[in-house]
Protein backbone atom coordinates (compact mmCIF):
# COMPACT_ATOMS: atom_id res chain seq x y z
CA UNK A 1 0.00 0.00 0.00
CA UNK A 2 1.16 3.68 -1.25
CA UNK A 3 -0.41 6.86 -0.60
CA UNK A 4 -1.47 8.89 -3.45
CA UNK A 5 -0.86 12.23 -4.63
CA UNK A 6 -4.69 13.08 -3.56
CA UNK A 7 -3.83 11.09 0.28
CA UNK A 8 -6.19 7.79 -0.18
CA UNK A 9 -3.85 4.57 -0.17
CA UNK A 10 -3.70 2.62 -3.48
CA UNK A 11 -2.29 -0.89 -3.55
CA UNK A 12 0.63 -2.01 -5.38
CA UNK A 13 0.24 -2.69 -8.98
CA UNK A 14 -0.32 -6.55 -9.14
CA UNK A 15 -0.34 -6.72 -5.40
CA UNK A 16 -4.13 -8.18 -5.60
CA UNK A 17 -3.55 -10.55 -8.64
CA UNK A 18 -0.25 -11.80 -7.19
CA UNK A 19 -1.96 -12.51 -3.85
CA UNK A 20 -4.89 -14.32 -5.75
CA UNK A 21 -2.48 -16.28 -7.36
CA UNK A 22 -0.62 -17.47 -4.61
CA UNK A 23 -3.83 -18.77 -3.01
CA UNK A 24 -5.34 -20.40 -6.03
CA UNK A 25 -1.81 -22.15 -6.36
CA UNK A 26 -2.17 -23.44 -2.47
CA UNK A 27 -5.35 -24.75 -3.56
CA UNK A 28 -4.16 -26.18 -5.98
CA UNK A 29 -1.49 -28.03 -4.23
CA UNK A 30 -3.55 -29.28 -1.34
CA UNK A 31 -6.61 -29.91 -3.81
CA UNK A 32 -4.24 -32.43 -5.53
CA UNK A 33 -2.67 -33.93 -2.56
CA UNK A 34 -6.35 -35.03 -1.10
CA UNK A 35 -7.49 -36.24 -4.45
CA UNK A 36 -4.29 -38.34 -4.48
CA UNK A 37 -5.02 -40.07 -1.13
CA UNK A 38 -8.57 -40.73 -2.76
CA UNK A 39 -7.36 -42.40 -5.67
CA UNK A 40 -4.91 -44.56 -3.50
CA UNK A 41 -7.80 -45.27 -0.89
CA UNK A 42 -10.33 -46.41 -3.41
CA UNK A 43 -7.50 -48.41 -5.17
CA UNK A 44 -6.71 -49.97 -2.21
CA UNK A 45 -10.93 -50.57 -1.72
CA UNK A 46 -10.92 -52.38 -4.63
CA UNK A 47 -8.11 -54.84 -4.28
CA UNK A 48 -9.00 -55.44 -0.83
CA UNK A 49 -12.35 -56.37 -1.43
CA UNK A 50 -11.80 -58.34 -4.34
CA UNK A 51 -8.44 -60.45 -2.62
CA UNK A 52 -11.43 -60.97 0.40
CA UNK A 53 -14.21 -61.74 -1.76
CA UNK A 54 -12.14 -64.19 -4.09
CA UNK A 55 -10.35 -65.88 -0.67
CA UNK A 56 -13.60 -66.68 0.92
CA UNK A 57 -15.30 -67.78 -2.22
CA UNK A 58 -11.91 -70.07 -2.37
CA UNK A 59 -12.36 -71.20 1.23
CA UNK A 60 -16.45 -72.13 0.70
CA UNK A 61 -15.99 -74.17 -2.11
CA UNK A 62 -12.49 -76.38 -0.29
CA UNK A 63 -14.93 -76.62 2.82
CA UNK A 64 -17.89 -77.69 0.22
CA UNK A 65 -15.32 -80.09 -1.48
CA UNK A 66 -14.41 -82.02 0.96
CA UNK A 67 -18.02 -81.50 2.93
CA UNK A 68 -16.11 -79.95 5.86
CA UNK A 69 -14.20 -83.48 6.46
CA UNK A 70 -10.90 -81.08 8.29
CA UNK A 71 -9.74 -85.04 9.64
CA UNK A 72 -10.11 -86.42 6.64
CA UNK A 73 -7.96 -83.62 5.32
CA UNK A 74 -4.93 -83.82 7.76
CA UNK A 75 -5.29 -87.63 7.15
CA UNK A 76 -4.55 -87.29 3.44
CA UNK A 77 -1.97 -84.51 4.25
CA UNK A 78 -0.09 -86.92 6.82
CA UNK A 79 -0.57 -89.77 4.03
CA UNK A 80 1.25 -87.48 1.41
CA UNK A 81 3.98 -86.69 4.15
CA UNK A 82 4.76 -90.58 4.43
CA UNK A 83 5.16 -90.93 0.88
CA UNK A 84 7.65 -88.30 0.84
CA UNK A 85 9.51 -89.43 3.38
CA UNK A 86 9.81 -92.98 1.72
CA UNK A 87 11.10 -91.35 -1.13
CA UNK A 88 13.61 -89.62 0.02
CA UNK A 89 14.90 -92.55 2.68
CA UNK A 90 15.25 -94.79 -0.77
CA UNK A 91 12.47 -97.09 0.38
CA UNK A 92 11.45 -100.00 -2.39
CA UNK A 93 9.46 -98.95 -5.33
CA UNK A 94 6.43 -101.36 -4.03
CA UNK A 95 6.48 -99.56 -0.87
CA UNK A 96 5.94 -96.68 -2.38
CA UNK A 97 3.67 -97.48 -4.72
CA UNK A 98 1.66 -98.64 -1.31
CA UNK A 99 1.75 -95.55 0.72
CA UNK A 100 0.84 -93.55 -2.84
CA UNK A 101 -2.33 -95.85 -3.18
CA UNK A 102 -3.33 -95.51 0.73
CA UNK A 103 -3.16 -91.31 -0.02
CA UNK A 104 -5.26 -91.94 -3.03
CA UNK A 105 -7.52 -93.96 -1.33
CA UNK A 106 -7.76 -91.29 1.87
CA UNK A 107 -8.37 -88.45 -0.83
CA UNK A 108 -11.00 -90.55 -2.72
CA UNK A 109 -13.29 -90.75 0.74
CA UNK A 110 -12.58 -87.41 1.40
CA UNK A 111 -13.12 -85.41 -1.62
CA UNK A 112 -16.67 -84.88 -3.13
CA UNK A 113 -16.42 -83.43 -6.46
CA UNK A 114 -19.70 -83.35 -7.85
CA UNK A 115 -21.37 -81.57 -4.59
CA UNK A 116 -18.62 -79.20 -4.52
CA UNK A 117 -20.26 -78.77 -8.17
CA UNK A 118 -23.51 -78.03 -6.94
CA UNK A 119 -22.53 -75.69 -4.14
CA UNK A 120 -20.72 -73.67 -6.38
CA UNK A 121 -23.00 -70.82 -6.86
CA UNK A 122 -23.23 -70.79 -2.85
CA UNK A 123 -19.71 -70.64 -2.69
CA UNK A 124 -19.69 -67.34 -5.10
CA UNK A 125 -22.73 -65.81 -3.18
CA UNK A 126 -20.45 -66.21 0.08
CA UNK A 127 -17.68 -64.49 -1.89
CA UNK A 128 -19.66 -61.59 -3.05
CA UNK A 129 -21.35 -61.00 0.27
CA UNK A 130 -17.38 -60.46 2.07
CA UNK A 131 -16.31 -58.94 -0.95
CA UNK A 132 -19.18 -56.09 -0.19
CA UNK A 133 -18.95 -55.83 3.38
CA UNK A 134 -15.01 -55.07 2.63
CA UNK A 135 -16.06 -52.62 0.24
CA UNK A 136 -19.04 -51.32 2.46
CA UNK A 137 -16.82 -51.22 5.46
CA UNK A 138 -13.71 -49.34 3.88
CA UNK A 139 -16.25 -47.20 2.32
CA UNK A 140 -16.82 -45.48 5.20
CA UNK A 141 -13.40 -45.11 6.26
CA UNK A 142 -13.36 -43.01 2.57
CA UNK A 143 -16.33 -41.14 3.48
CA UNK A 144 -14.80 -39.88 6.55
CA UNK A 145 -11.60 -38.52 4.99
CA UNK A 146 -13.59 -36.76 2.02
CA UNK A 147 -15.30 -35.10 4.73
CA UNK A 148 -12.04 -34.41 7.04
CA UNK A 149 -14.18 -36.25 9.74
CA UNK A 150 -11.47 -38.89 10.69
CA UNK A 151 -11.68 -40.05 14.32
CA UNK A 152 -9.92 -38.45 17.14
CA UNK A 153 -7.77 -41.48 18.00
CA UNK A 154 -6.95 -41.89 14.20
CA UNK A 155 -5.63 -38.36 14.13
CA UNK A 156 -3.31 -38.45 16.78
CA UNK A 157 -1.97 -41.65 15.60
CA UNK A 158 -0.92 -39.89 12.46
CA UNK A 159 0.52 -37.26 14.58
CA UNK A 160 2.41 -39.61 16.75
CA UNK A 161 3.34 -41.13 13.36
CA UNK A 162 4.88 -38.14 12.06
CA UNK A 163 6.21 -36.98 14.99
CA UNK A 164 8.31 -40.45 15.57
CA UNK A 165 9.41 -40.10 12.36
CA UNK A 166 10.91 -36.42 12.72
CA UNK A 167 12.77 -36.96 16.08
CA UNK A 168 10.04 -35.91 17.80
CA UNK A 169 9.67 -31.68 16.89
CA UNK A 170 7.23 -30.55 14.24
CA UNK A 171 5.55 -28.07 13.15
CA UNK A 172 1.44 -27.58 12.32
CA UNK A 173 2.65 -26.81 8.17
CA UNK A 174 4.79 -29.97 8.54
CA UNK A 175 2.19 -32.01 9.05
CA UNK A 176 0.08 -30.17 6.89
CA UNK A 177 2.11 -31.04 4.22
CA UNK A 178 3.64 -34.61 5.25
CA UNK A 179 0.51 -36.44 6.52
CA UNK A 180 -3.21 -36.77 5.87
CA UNK A 181 -4.01 -33.82 7.92
CA UNK A 182 -5.30 -30.41 7.04
CA UNK A 183 -4.22 -27.45 8.63
CA UNK A 184 -7.17 -27.21 10.55
CA UNK A 185 -7.24 -31.00 11.63
CA UNK A 186 -3.46 -30.40 12.78
CA UNK A 187 -4.67 -27.22 15.03
CA UNK A 188 -7.08 -29.20 16.35
CA UNK A 189 -5.62 -32.55 17.27
CA UNK A 190 -2.40 -30.89 18.37
CA UNK A 191 -4.62 -28.20 20.80
CA UNK A 192 -5.91 -31.84 22.34
CA UNK A 193 -2.60 -33.05 22.69
CA UNK A 194 -1.46 -29.77 24.54
CA UNK A 195 -4.36 -30.25 26.72
CA UNK A 196 -3.08 -33.62 28.04
CA UNK A 197 0.27 -33.12 28.29
CA UNK A 198 1.23 -35.02 25.52
CA UNK A 199 2.96 -32.34 23.57
CA UNK A 200 4.64 -28.97 24.78
CA UNK A 201 5.65 -25.73 23.06
CA UNK A 202 8.94 -25.77 21.29
CA UNK A 203 9.11 -22.19 19.46
CA UNK A 204 6.92 -22.31 16.60
CA UNK A 205 6.25 -25.54 16.90
CA UNK A 206 5.88 -28.58 19.26
CA UNK A 207 7.72 -31.37 20.33
CA UNK A 208 6.57 -34.75 21.71
CA UNK A 209 6.78 -35.62 25.63
CA UNK A 210 8.00 -39.02 25.70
Amino acid sequence: MVNGADGTRKSWPGTASQVGAVFLCFRSVSGTRLWTILLAMSLARFLLSLIAGASAALIAFSAFYTRGDTGGVFRFLHARGDVRRLEAAGAGAEQIAAAKARALEIAQSVADPAFATQMLPVALLIGIGVAALVWTLFGRRLERVEQGGERADVQERMVLKYAYRSGGHFTLRDLEEKSPLSFEQAREVTGRMLERGQLQRDGDGYRLLR
